[in-house]
């Protein structure tokens, strides 16, 4: 049985690097750059909106982990 040459692969360099930052403008010094638009009352809005979105599913997983713990309680404990 003759063996399968492996495929030789050629790299072309074309002088870009590896990150691409030629579509990045500003400087990075200018405070406003970093300064948000936004409000504190809309980033405590926000904020509070995110919070009751996940209440329902962590009251779920907290729920289920304490049936979880249930079932196994009394397996164990009518197990010995």
């Amino acid at each position: 049985m003759a063996k399968k040459k492996k495929e030789k692969i050629i790299y072309v360099d074309d002088g870009r690097t590896v990150a691409d930052m030629s579509g990045v403008t500003g400087t990075r010094l200018s405070r406003d750059a970093w300064r948000s638009k936004s409000t504190a009352k809309e980033k405590w809005q926000t904020y509070w909106d995110a919070v009751k979105r996940m209440f329902g599913p962590m009251m779920a997983v907290i729920c289920g982990i304490c049936i979880i713990y249930m079932i196994l309680y009394f397996v164990f404990l009518f197990m010995y």
